[in-house]
Order: C-alpha cells, then sequence, then structure tokens
C-alpha cells in the first residue's frame, strides 16, 4: 500500500503539471466550483474568489469561505464575511474540463485552492457520486518558515431552500473520517418542486481525513472568523453533537500546517450532499445510482471518496489533457475555451438515478426554462456532449420517454415533450405538445446512439414505440402545421422549414436503424420517402440566396441547425449545396456576439449556432461562426453560470442560466 501511494503521488504530480499546461484563465461568464447535479451546485459569480458570496446557480446564496491565517495575520481568499479579514490577493484563475482553480499571494506565502468535481463520463460510479473536493497548497515565496493555519467554512444555506427553514447540524467521526452534516428538520422528501428552488431534504456534508488532524466547528459565522483571527483556533469545542437553529450556520473546518516553507504543504476536504430520494418516478420514489446497493450509505460514500482521491485527482488531470487535445484539434483555441466552460455545467444539470430495474436513468431539469424534468426538447441539443463520451448517459435520457410511451400512461401516436417537474417525473406537465419536435428528436438521438455504439438493439428494444412515431411524421412531418419547436420562447410558427428538415431527416434515421436491424425493404422505403421529401424541401423553400424560414413567406431566413444530422449520421439526403449555401449567406447576418436565431429577432440560442458551424466547409467559416459566441461566453455583460439564450447585439443574456443544451457545444466533435 505504501508503494502504492508512492506511486500514486507521483502520478499525480506529473499529471498536475499536465493540467497545469492545459488550464484556461479566460473570463468565464461564472465559475463552477461544486457542481454535480440541479441541486447540489455552487458557483462563483465573480472573477476573483474572494470579492462575493458564492451561490447556488439560482443565485440564491451557498456561501462558502475560505481563510488563511500567516504568521498571525487572516487573510480571506473565498466567499465574503461582514467580519474583518484583509481579503488575498488572487494572482492567477483558470479552469479545465473538471477543476476550476485560484492562486493567491498572502503576504509571504503562496496559496493554490482547487475545486474538483470529479465528472468523468465512462466513470459511472464516480460521475454519479456527489462528492466534490477542494484542494489547497501552501508554500512560502521567501527563504523562511511561516506559521500557516487554514478554514473552510460552509453554510447550512446549501441544504435548505429558504433561508429561514429550521436545520440541525452536528459533527461526527465515521471510520476515517471527521464528519459535518446539515438537513432541514422537516425532512419533506421529494415534496418540493418546481424552477427557482433548492433542495431541503436530505443531508449536505463537510468531510476531512482523521490523518490532516483538522478542527470542526458547527457555530455563526461571527463567532467563527473571530475565533480563528484570534488564535487560528475555533471557540466552539470540536466533537459537538448537534445544533439545532432557524439561522444559518457555518460548518468550519481548521488545519494547522505548523511552519511552511518552499516546500509545499497540502490539504483537501469533501464537500458532499446526500439526498436520500432523487426522483418521483411515476409515483415510486428512485434512489440516486450512487445509492443502488441498498447497503451504501453517505459516510462509505464519503469514505469511498477520500479512499480513491489520489487516483481521481489524477484521472481527472488526465481526462482534462486529453479533452483540451481534443478540443484544439477539433477547433482550436476558442473552441477549447468553449467547452471547457460548458462542460461540468452539462452534466451538472443532470440526476444519475436508478431506475426500477436497475437502468440508469439521467434526468435533466430545465434551469429557468420552466423546471421540467426529462424534457425531450433539452435532451435533443445537450446530446452531443453524451454521445462523444458516453451513450449511457443519452440512453437514460430517452428511457423515461419511452416508458412513459411504452407504459400506456402517453396515449398520442408522437412523442411527449416531458416526464414532469422536476423532482416529479410522474408524466407531462407542459401545457402543450410539440409532436413534430418531440418525435424527430426521439428517432434521430436513437439512431445517433446506435451509430455511436455500432449497433441498433437499444433502437430494437423500443422499436414499436418508434414505428409508431415514424408513421406519425410521415403523415404530418414534411410540412408542420401551426405548432412550437424547441424554440418555443419564439412562439408558435406554420410550415416551419427548419422542423421540416427535422421530421424528413427523422425519417431517414429511422430508415438507418431499420438496416442496422437487417430489415432492408423497410430501410429502403424510408430512405426513398425521405429523399423524396428532401427535393420538393428544396425546391419549396428556395429563395434565391438561402432558404427561407417558412414554406410560404420569402424574405425571411432561419438557421437550419436540424440539417447537421444528414452529414453527422451519413443519412446522404439533402444535397451538399443546402447546407453550403445556407452557411454562406449566415456569415452575412452575423452580429458582434453571434448569429441570430431566425430573421424575427436579433437574439439566438448559441448551441444552435455551434451545430450550425459544425456544417462549415472550412475552418475560416467555423472560426468566424464561433468567434462571437466566444465573445459573448467570455466578455458579455451577464455574470450567472452560461445562458444558452442571449441577445447578439450586446451579448445580454435573454433568459435560461445553467442549463444542459449547452452539451450541444460538442457536435463539431461528432463531424466524421
Amino acid at each position: 500500500m505504501y508503494r502504492l501511494t508512492i506511486f500514486f503521488t507521483a502520478l499525480l504530480g506529473c499529471l498536475t503539471a499536465a493540467f497545469s499546461a492545459q488550464a484556461q484563465s479566460f473570463q468565464a461568464p461564472a465559475y463552477p466550483l461544486v457542481v454535480h447535479n440541479p441541486y447540489f451546485s455552487i458557483w462563483s459569480f465573480s472573477d476573483t474568489l474572494a470579492s462575493g458570496q458564492t451561490r447556488h446557480w439560482t443565485g440564491k446564496p451557498h456561501p462558502l469561505l475560505g481563510l488563511i491565517r500567516v504568521d498571525g495575520k487572516t487573510y480571506r481568499f473565498l466567499g465574503s464575511t461582514e467580519e474583518t479579514s484583509t481579503a488575498a490577493t488572487q494572482v492567477k484563475r483558470s479552469m479545465t474540463a473538471t477543476q476550476t482553480t485560484y492562486n493567491f499571494s498572502c503576504g509571504p506565502v503562496n496559496l493554490e485552492v482547487a475545486f474538483t468535481s470529479p465528472l468523468l463520463p465512462k466513470q459511472l460510479d464516480i460521475l454519479a457520486r456527489p462528492a466534490s473536493y477542494v484542494t489547497f497548497r501552501v508554500a512560502a515565496t521567501d527563504n523562511q518558515l511561516h506559521n500557516v493555519e487554514l478554514l473552510l467554512g460552509a453554510s447550512t444555506l446549501i441544504a435548505v431552500n429558504n433561508a429561514d427553514q429550521e436545520i440541525t447540524a452536528r459533527s461526527y467521526r465515521s471510520g476515517r473520517l471527521n464528519i459535518q452534516q446539515c438537513g432541514t428538520n422537516a425532512q419533506k422528501v421529494l415534496a418540493t418542486k418546481g424552477d427557482d428552488v433548492r433542495i431541503d431534504w436530505g443531508y449536505f456534508y463537510t468531510a476531512t481525513p482523521d490523518a490532516q488532524k483538522a478542527q470542526n466547528s458547527i457555530a455563526g459565522e461571527k463567532e467563527t472568523v473571530q475565533g480563528f483571527s484570534g488564535s487560528g483556533r475555533l471557540q466552539t469545542a470540536d466533537g459537538l453533537s448537534n445544533t439545532t437553529s432557524k439561522e444559518p450556520l457555518l460548518m468550519a473546518t481548521t488545519w494547522d500546517l505548523g511552519k511552511v516553507g518552499r516546500q509545499r504543504a497540502s490539504r483537501y476536504a469533501i464537500l458532499a450532499y446526500d439526498d436520500l430520494f432523487s426522483v418521483m418516478y411515476f409515483n415510486q420514489p428512485l434512489r440516486a445510482w450512487w445509492r443502488k446497493n441498498p447497503a451504501m450509505t453517505a459516510e462509505k460514500m464519503l469514505e469511498d471518496a477520500n479512499a480513491g482521491y489520489e487516483k481521481i485527482m489524477a484521472d481527472c488531470a488526465a481526462f482534462d489533457a486529453d479533452f483540451a487535445a481534443k478540443m484544439m484539434k477539433a477547433g482550436g483555441q476558442q473552441y477549447t475555451d468553449l467547452g471547457i466552460i460548458a462542460f461540468r455545467q452539462a452534466i451538472a444539470a443532470h440526476k444519475t438515478v436508478a431506475g426500477p430495474d436497475g437502468t440508469l436513468l439521467f434526468f435533466s431539469k430545465e434551469n429557468f426554462s420552466g423546471g421540467f424534468i426529462g424534457t425531450v426538447d433539452v435532451t435533443y441539443p445537450s446530446a452531443p456532449l453524451f454521445l462523444v463520451y458516453n451513450p449511457t448517459l443519452l440512453k437514460g435520457m430517452l428511457e423515461p420517454i419511452f416508458h412513459f410511451s411504452e407504459s400506456g400512461k402517453w396515449t398520442k401516436p408522437f412523442a411527449a415533450h416531458d416526464a414532469g417537474t422536476y423532482p416529479q417525473a410522474n408524466g407531462q406537465t407542459y401545457g402543450e405538445d410539440m409532436p413534430v419536435e418531440e418525435s424527430g428528436n426521439m428517432l434521430l438521438l436513437t439512431a445517433a446512439i446506435a451509430q455511436a455504439e455500432g449497433n441498433a438493439q437499444f433502437a430494437a428494444k423500443h422499436w414499436n414505440t418508434l414505428t409508431q412515431w415514424t408513421s406519425y411524421l410521415e403523415f404530418a412531418g414534411f410540412d408542420p402545421a401551426n405548432q412550437l419547436c424547441t424554440d418555443d420562447f419564439a412562439g408558435h410558427l406554420a410550415r416551419n422549414t427548419n422542423l421540416s428538415v427535422k421530421a424528413i431527416l427523422g425519417l431517414a434515421a429511422y430508415g438507418k436503424l431499420a438496416g442496422m436491424l437487417g430489415k432492408q425493404d423497410i430501410a429502403a422505403r424510408y430512405r426513398k420517402t425521405a429523399k423524396d421529401m428532401a427535393a420538393k424541401w428544396v425546391a419549396m423553400a428556395a429563395d434565391g440566396d438561402h432558404y427561407s424560414l417558412t414554406f410560404d413567406k420569402k424574405g425571411t431566413w432561419s438557421q437550419k441547425y436540424n440539417l447537421v444530422w444528414d452529414e453527422v449520421l451519413k443519412l446522404d439526403i439533402f444535397p451538399s449545396s443546402v447546407a453550403d449555401k445556407e452557411i454562406r449567406y449566415y456569415l452575412s447576418q452575423q452580429q458582434p456576439f453571434g448569429l441570430p436565431l431566425d430573421s424575427r429577432k436579433t437574439y439566438t440560442k448559441s448551441d444552435w449556432i455551434l451545430w450550425t458551424a459544425t456544417m462549415a466547409r472550412d475552418k475560416q467559416q467555423f472560426q468566424a461562426l464561433i468567434a462571437p459566441v466566444h465573445k459573448f461566453a467570455t466578455e458579455g455583460p451577464s455574470r450567472i453560470p452560461l445562458s444558452d439564450w442571449h441577445e447578439t447585439t450586446n451579448g445580454k443574456s435573454v433568459g435560461f442560466r445553467a442549463r444542459s443544451v449547452v452539451g450541444g457545444y460538442f457536435m463539431p466533435l461528432l463531424k466524421p
């Protein structure tokens, strides 16, 4: 074991160096610190970590506090406090796919603080485990030794929906860990649903290894800061059994690092959340994926996270380096920046759950766009990330919609819009159907899974349902009636040419699946149907140097982002000249912060721009389309977790934030 520890320590050192080389120091709209799912999601909305409170993605305070005491002088490096303390000088900030890192000058020592959420898509048990690491590395910048003490505090507000909810917090030991825990006294599990809400059941945890000899305290912020600043010690005794309060408390951990010189001293803490039950699934409460084993407990989860710390950190560094290399190859530095900003947000807008039969389910939440759960037209734009890194997660997004139809609970001939309102997946709650949109989405994504996995077994499992939706599209998809599409904020639209493209390619996708399953007669029939429709589409949508927004309104235009699947799925249904003509036209319509969605307004959806850019025929066109999106993401005025709906003239967010749809930024990685 000792030799293994030495090996992983050495490996971690090498990979940390690689991580440092790959980390990017661009300005992000907000910085993910501890992000796992729609409820356990803590961000910094500022470029400087100590310039304000850390927050839940909704904007409500989820405060973390960090203090360092050097030779008796206290510096604040994380969060804000009303108590007197000197702000450390932030000298560097960088991000990779899984980590956000800050460096501070604190008098004669340098402090590095790294927030790691190990959202490793191919390691499902780690990705699903709601445990983040905060790692501290301290070294002197001169040739002297300095007395150093650290404090990390986490507010009990992290475990409530409203600040006045009564909580109980306690400190205790379990195995080799010192643990702090807090949660509401009411514990109304799965009772609170909606959009701008936070979790108020289950328990928030902080944990440190016994070997670090940390001291724990649960008290008010004032007492904690005064005690640490005055003596480096906490006023409340270690090992407090429990405290009940209607006022927010601070669960604090302190480390006495002793005398620190140029040789770096390191410590870490684990922040985690056990929600007990995660989703109500057609009136059956389901546990999180990490709790699928009935013997699993929060303490065991924390012990596993602690035992795996060194390897997980090494795996994250390796993943981040590979991620950056892939993104650079696909699209250059600006594209890499966009991918880094989007990666954790896209994954953490989901919850990984064990279904009734043990199947992995991956539920999205429509953050600030209605709060719906398992929305098909949110799954659709987010899909590229999961197709690239683990199609099992995408299957987990589609399964609830298939089940909704196949159980008889949804009886319409087209796919449902959603499965409910988060976290209650008891059936569609959106007030209107999107028949062509959702049916086309399900067919295209099922075909994309088959292509990614090299077989159509998932499609075979749901063949009767897919056949029903295909029949609907064949009847109603080519020239759609007045209905909503995924861009529902733009209102109803009849004869939508982009929606027609989706229907046509949905039919072709069904034909592709049929061919993979040996149903050659069906494959030939639907390929011909799609090709015939495409030829008709080209004639009806033609509008000079581009194609119109609707079949009947010339002098209009729209991004035909759905067309990207023709190339990605190798369907070869539309002439390549269609995409070429559209791209050339789009380049003439650019605004400072992006390409508008269509001719009706100047706002846009950045995920769709990345789909559109994927259709570009050369790097110059691609870069011209993504450069304004990069400008929006790194220079835009809205300092919130990345919004996917923004104004192209000034870069301001129009609506939405922290949504999973930015997984669509990874569409260029699927380009053949």
